[in-house]
């Protein structure tokens, strides 16, 4: 009970401190980040029209085609990870034909549109239609844990999800040792924890103090509104519920690339920021479906008796920050080193980033793909990763996700890239360089308004 009071006080601190008002001011010029055609844009490093295998062989891949067992047609890139010379992609079973969920392709390289290689091997996947759940089933999303060399991973266990939703396997958290590529973690989610027609599509993990046992992974449900929390020392989780990981059906008119749709997707975004104090790190969160962005300490999490014995109220310790506005719906999110949160913006073919020194008020929130020149360099950023290099790089994946889904892709087309900025001179001449002061000169406050509000 003390330590929970001690974050809470912690918490309460972030909220009124973090801003640091030794910032130089920054001009009108920056308030809306202005583009003047010296700030640098995303570079291509893979796109594909679609997707193919790298098998053992020729008349093996010809042998799955006839089979059904891979559709080229039918596979879609959703998650992206690096970690030194490697990308690592994720291909969920959305449909039949995809051979494998978890691929990678070697960085760099000089193939614009490189067959993929199922991560860690074939015989690592199983197939759907005689599932084996020791073995991979249909992964969303991967989290590098670099200072252990870790690869984590969710698989939902789930194919088939937009047609005829079939959970064949329990939903898992698996962990890959990096340098060795043998599997070192595999938790299935308690059925405790997990709702009927969950999808767990998230992960996010947080190591304390550079101890690699003293690690702790959050998992997102979209569809039932939680976050798990999974605990390497103790190897059990408990589930994480509050208001604020519901979807607003306000957000949840989606008009993309012409297609009219509705997303009812609950918390999804997480992203990780170091606090004040060494040992203090907080959430950020958001559902899809909203406008806005929340907050809460990580200790809370972490206080497993407050999540199963049930007897403190914890509703209002999830805090509201601010709004994106109007059409400001996100998929993921990430911080780099320099406390500079990215973060994918869906409708608007883009990405936007937040100095998180500063007030999270639509006048501090910047844009950092001028559309006008490139107007569809991406399209429909599904998911961005802040890598672990020395001069970090921010990656994004763009996928026409809701063309994928409801029409029909143009196989003619370029549909699928993943694409690769620097973060240090991508934000340099935007509202997000920690050298420009907030917009308005405030200090950071807790503001509560409606979904899209103007203020």
């Amino acid at each position: 009970m003390k330590s929970f009071f001690f974050a809470l006080v912690s918490f309460l601190s972030i909220i009124g401190l973090q801003y640091l008002s030794t910032r130089a001011y920054v001009s009108a010029e920056f308030e809306q980040s202005a583009f003047n055609g010296s700030i640098p844009s995303f570079e291509i490093v893979h796109e594909w029209k679609y997707l193919d295998f790298e098998y053992p062989t020729f008349v093996e891949r010809q042998l799955a085609i006839k089979n059904g067992d891979f559709v080229p047609r039918n596979n879609l890139p959703l998650g992206i990870d690096i970690y030194r010379s490697r990308l690592f992609i994720t291909t969920p079973r959305w449909k039949d034909g995809v051979p494998a969920s978890l691929v990678t392709v070697p960085y760099p390289t000089q193939e614009i549109s490189p067959a993929l290689k199922p991560y860690p091997s074939w015989q690592a996947h199983s197939s759907p239609n005689n599932p084996d759940c020791s073995k991979l089933i249909s992964v969303y999303r991967t989290a590098v844990d670099a200072k252990c060399n870790r690869l984590w991973l969710i698989d939902s266990g789930i194919v088939n999800a937009t047609i005829s939703l079939n959970q064949i396997c329990p939903p898992k958290i698996v962990a890959f040792d990096l340098d060795t590529d043998e599997m070192i973690v595999r938790y299935e989610l308690p059925a405790s924890q997990t709702k009927q027609d969950s999808l767990h599509s998230n992960i996010v993990v947080d190591v304390r103090n550079k101890d690699c046992q003293n690690a702790h992974v959050f998992v997102t449900d979209v569809w039932r509104f939680g976050i798990v929390v999974y605990s390497l020392a103790k190897h059990r989780s408990w589930r994480v519920t509050n208001y604020n990981f519901s979807p607003n059906p306000t957000a949840a008119d989606f008009n993309i690339h012409g297609l009219n749709f509705q997303w009812l997707d609950g918390v999804f975004g997480m992203s990780l920021s170091q606090g004040p104090k060494r040992n203090d790190r907080v959430l950020y969160f958001h559902p899809m479906a909203s406008y806005k962005e929340f907050m809460v300490p990580i200790d809370i999490l972490l206080n497993e008796s407050l999540w199963t014995n049930g007897t403190i109220d914890t509703s209002k310790l999830f805090i509201s920050i601010g709004d994106r506005g109007f059409n400001g719906q996100s998929s993921t999110s990430g911080i780099a080193r320099n406390g500079v949160m990215f973060f994918t913006q869906v409708h608007r073919d883009n990405i936007g980033c937040w100095d998180t020194t500063k007030p999270y008020s639509r006048s501090n929130l910047g844009i950092l793909l001028d559309a006008n020149k490139f107007p569809t360099l991406i399209q429909f950023p599904n998911d961005l990763k802040v890598d672990h290099e020395e001069s970090q790089g921010l990656w994004v994946m763009s996928n026409r996700l809701p063309t994928y889904l409801y029409s029909q892709l143009d196989y003619g087309d370029i549909n699928f890239r993943i694409l690769r900025t620097d973060v240090e001179s991508i934000i340099a001449k935007t509202i997000c360089n920690p050298l420009y002061e907030s917009a308005s000169k405030q200090k950071f406050a807790i503001v509560s308004i409606e979904e899209g509000q103007c203020y």
